[in-house]
C-alpha cells in the first residue's frame, strides 16, 4: 500500500537511506571485522551484537526503500480547509472535555510535540476531507467511536 509523505518526510528518508546504505553499512563492516579479530566468534559477545546492530540496520534500509519505491508526494499547503496529509488536527472525543492534536501523515512524518495520525488507520480513513465542526464515527478495536473535529490547520 503506498505511503502519502510531504516533501519534507521524503527528502529526509532518502537522506536516511543514502547515510545507511553508505557510511553506516561501512562503519558496522569495521565493528563487526574488529570483534571478529577477538577470536572465538561463539563468545564473542561484541560480534554478535555488531551482527544484531547489522539485522537492525538492513532492515530499516529494507523498509525505506519498500516506503519511497511506492509513496505519494504531496507538497503542503499553508492553509487547510479540510483534513489532509500534512495538516495538524484537533480532535475531541465526544464525551471528553480533552483535546487531542495529531500531525496528519505518514508515521514516518516527524514534528516536534506531535503524535502522527497515519491516514490508513481506520480513525484517520474516517478524518479524510472532513472540516472542522464535523463529527465523525469509526470502528475502534473497543467498539464504535465518535470524534469531533474541532481544527483543522497547518
Amino acid at each position: 500500500m503506498a505511503e502519502t509523505l510531504t516533501r519534507q518526510a521524503y527528502d529526509r528518508l532518502v537522506e536516511e537511506l543514502e547515510e545507511l546504505t553508505t557510511r553506516g553499512r561501512i562503519e558496522i563492516a569495521k565493528v563487526i571485522e574488529a570483534a571478529r579479530a577477538l577470536g572465538d566468534l561463539s563468545e564473542n559477545g561484541d560480534y554478535h551484537a555488531a551482527k544484531d546492530t547489522q539485522g537492525k540496520m538492513e532492515a530499516r534500509i529494507r523498509q525505506i526503500q519498500a516506503i519511497l519505491r511506492d509513496a505519494i508526494v504531496v507538497d503542503e499547503v499553508s492553509v487547510f480547509d479540510e483534513v489532509s496529509v500534512g495538516c495538524t488536527v484537533t480532535l475531541r472525543y465526544m464525551g471528553d472535555e480533552d483535546l487531542e492534536t495529531y500531525f496528519f501523515g505518514s508515521i514516518e512524518e516527524k514534528r516536534p510535540g506531535l503524535a502522527s495520525l497515519s491516514p490508513s488507520s481506520p480513525l484517520g480513513q474516517a478524518l479524510v476531507g472532513r472540516k472542522a465542526g464535523s463529527v465523525v464515527s469509526y470502528q475502534a478495536p473497543g467498539g464504535m467511536l465518535e470524534v469531533e473535529i474541532v481544527s483543522v490547520g497547518s
